[in-house]
């Protein structure tokens, strides 16, 4: 009788902690416009049939091989990312602990126990020395959440884990934007090395001619100490591109985490394979689908829950030793019939004057509404990263296009004023000035290409795109206990879910989230 009151105690403990005292979590309203801002800047951008940067993957958008390879190296070498991956480890840990404090703890023990006692203690005034076996198998002050503590902080831990899962996607993002964008300086620095040492080639052919035209009295010395000049100058520049391109190859290879080989780095820009071609979406999928956004998100449910866990602490905790097992003075009859033992030791703790919990609770509040404006911050600080790249990506274009034929028509200008030169009709100036000018325009039409080529890696990682995780078969084991941890935590609720239900309820509930915050930006 008494192991069947035992059983139904357990029992209706575990049906009645299904309920918590978190408040009921309301996704908040986007503080940012429902549209992309409009303007001279953005109206060259198409919306229709427009792409889902986020479900593009980063090998999808990054065609060219050498720069597949290299991002390959990085995400499996780069420590950043290393270590982002072992918090997500470190976080699931702590959610399991959390998760496992809401089942009762049981153990076996077993002791032997002797004792002396003297003449004058003993019953029978005589000297004696007992012994005692025992054997037990029981559970040990196990806390019966009736008021969803545990469980509002195993929730808590939960959200937190799935913000360091958010945390790992938005450093891989950044890891790949970074990769992307050394290996097109790289590139960039590369060419206009070349471009520098092909300068000083001409420079110094100009030299020569100027040099002999001076033996003849055909030039001035005017016109040879500033054709040296130019080669001085060209010269500097060499040394100077040869530098940058030594340290963007540092930064590439710390990026990578190891020195990346000669035979996968870029000749100059027009080496690298173009990038796929998207249509930018601008519906709230942009926010929505950023990892910032969404670790901010599972942060304030964090902080809700916790609200739950301080509530909880506030009323009576009830904790539960029980045991069963046997005893007895002789080992040989430990096991007999007759010599069971039990125990049953509830116990209830009330906080009638303790002001801490009351003080928690207060914090628990604080707390709350910190995250909901770091949520809003962040949001808003999403929506203008988007935002500044569009207008970039609008314009950007043009303006390449007109330093293209800026660039062409400077380059007439130098050959023209070169002919001139040569056959007596204009000075040297003219065409040391026509040098010049063209060198600076082609070190402007390669920056702006290295930019227009960073806007577009921006584009994508500020669109949510390269934050996949790939799952390799060792981690297969991992990634199904996650999956397993995140359902049993949806059946916290205390109703009864098939497997295939909370499936399906977890992904009508991402659906009617993001229907949701789409209406919030749209209002």
């Amino acid at each position: 009788m008494k192991k069947n009151y035992i059983i139904i105690v357990l029992t209706s403990a575990l049906f009645m902690s299904g309920c918590t005292m978190a408040p009921k979590y309301k996704k908040p309203v986007l503080p940012v416009q429902g549209d992309m801002p409009s303007g001279e800047s953005y109206k060259n951008l198409n919306t229709k049939g427009s792409d889902i940067v986020s479900k593009i993957k980063w090998k999808d958008y990054f065609t060219d091989e050498k720069l597949q390879k290299v991002i390959k190296m990085a995400i499996d070498n780069n420590r950043n990312l290393r270590i982002a991956a072992l918090n997500v480890e470190r976080t699931m840990a702590q959610y399991s602990i959390s998760r496992a404090a809401i089942l009762p703890s049981g153990g076996v023990s077993g002791s032997m126990t002797r004792t002396h006692t003297p003449a004058d203690l003993s019953y029978s005034g005589k000297a004696a020395t007992s012994k005692q076996y025992s054997a037990n198998v029981g559970i040990t002050a196990w806390e019966l959440d009736f008021f969803g503590r545990i469980r509002s902080l195993s929730k808590q831990a939960l959200e937190q884990y799935m913000a360091t899962e958010q945390a790992q996607r938005g450093a891989q993002i950044t890891l790949i934007s970074s990769v992307v964008q050394a290996y097109l300086s790289l590139a960039a620095d590369r060419g206009n090395l070349q471009m520098a040492q092909s300068t000083l080639d001409t420079y110094k052919d100009t030299l020569k001619l100027t040099q002999k035209r001076f033996s003849v009295e055909l030039a001035t010395k005017l016109d040879l100490k500033q054709s040296e000049s130019q080669v001085h100058s060209a010269e500097a520049n060499v040394a100077l591109y040869t530098q940058l391109v030594a340290q963007d190859l540092n930064a590439l290879n710390l990026l990578a985490g190891k020195p990346v080989p000669e035979n996968l780095l870029p000749e100059n820009l027009d080496s690298i394979a173009a990038f796929k071609k998207i249509t930018p979406n601008l519906s709230s999928e942009i926010l929505l689908s950023r990892p910032d956004v969404m670790q901010a998100e599972h942060n304030l449910k964090a902080a809700y829950a916790y609200i739950g866990a301080a509530r909880a602490a506030c009323f009576p905790s009830i904790s539960l030793t029980t045991s069963v097992g046997t005893a007895s003075q002789d080992l040989n009859k430990l096991f007999g019939s007759g010599q069971n033992t039990w125990t049953f030791a509830p116990q209830i703790n009330i906080p009638i004057f303790n002001p801490s919990v009351w003080i928690n609770l207060r914090v628990s509040k604080v707390d709350q509404k910190i995250a909901l404006a770091q949520y809003e911050g962040t949001v808003q600080a999403a929506f203008r990263e988007v935002a500044d790249t569009l207008a970039e990506y609008g314009m950007v274009g043009k303006r390449f296009e007109a330093q293209v034929s800026y660039t062409d028509a400077i380059e007439e200008t130098y050959r023209l004023s070169n002919v001139r030169y040569t056959k007596g009709i204009d000075s040297y100036l003219v065409v040391l000035d026509a040098q010049r000018s063209l060198f600076t325009a082609k070190q402007s039409l390669i920056s702006l290409r290295l930019t227009r080529l960073n806007n577009l890696v921006k584009l994508y990682a500020v669109l949510g795109g390269g934050g996949e995780i790939e799952i390799k078969k060792k981690d297969k084991k991992k990634t199904d206990k996650k999956s397993g941890l995140e359902k049993n935590a949806h059946d916290s609720s205390g109703k009864e879910k098939t497997s295939d239900n909370v499936s399906s309820t977890k992904k009508e509930e991402k659906k009617n989230d993001r229907q949701n915050e789409a209406g919030d930006i749209k209002k």
